[in-house]
């Protein structure tokens, strides 16, 4: 049953549903973001890969999550504001969702299983990146620490 990224869907900020079925063929980063975080800033360089390597495949998706220290407590409106606004975000954004608890959404819960990293199956914070492959399976969970800048090297071994 859970066998594949692309099984699942989810809503974007503005409320249109879109299959993960989408970005078939294509190398997926799942973030889950927050406004208000003091890693924020990672909007920039999550933008900057993705201008970087958009030709090369790879998409970002965003997930804004209110679940840690109240981080995102806007609605669509100021999320998007932050996300489009300030820091000049191309890549698809998601309505507003969480990552941790019975309530997770299904693309959260199927990755933390597949890729349970250092606290199990939770998420610890905001801006924890999956990497999915061009087949839709999970292959690399980076740390909310870990800057985008960081992941560059790693997505040129992949991406060639």
């Amino acid at each position: 049953m859970e066998n594949n990224f692309y099984q699942f869907s989810a809503k974007t900020l503005f409320g249109k549903e879109v299959s993960m079925d989408t970005y078939k063929g294509k190398t997926v980063i799942v973030v889950n973001t927050a406004s208000k975080c003091g890693l924020t800033p990672q909007y920039e360089g999550l933008e900057a890969l993705s201008k970087k390597y958009k030709d090369k495949g790879l998409v970002i998706l965003g997930f804004p999550c209110n679940q840690f220290a109240n981080q995102e407590p806007g609605d669509e409106k100021s999320i998007s504001e932050t996300c489009y606004t300030n820091y000049g975000v191309t890549f698809p954004m998601f309505e507003k969702i969480n990552v941790n608890g019975d309530d997770a959404h299904p693309i959260f819960k199927y990755l933390k299983k597949q890729l349970s990293g250092l606290f199990g199956g939770i998420i610890k914070w905001n801006f924890t990146k999956f990497v999915i492959d061009t087949e839709g399976k999970p292959l690399k969970r980076f740390a909310p620490t870990t800057k985008p800048e960081e992941i560059d090297k790693y997505l040129q071994t992949i991406l060639n």
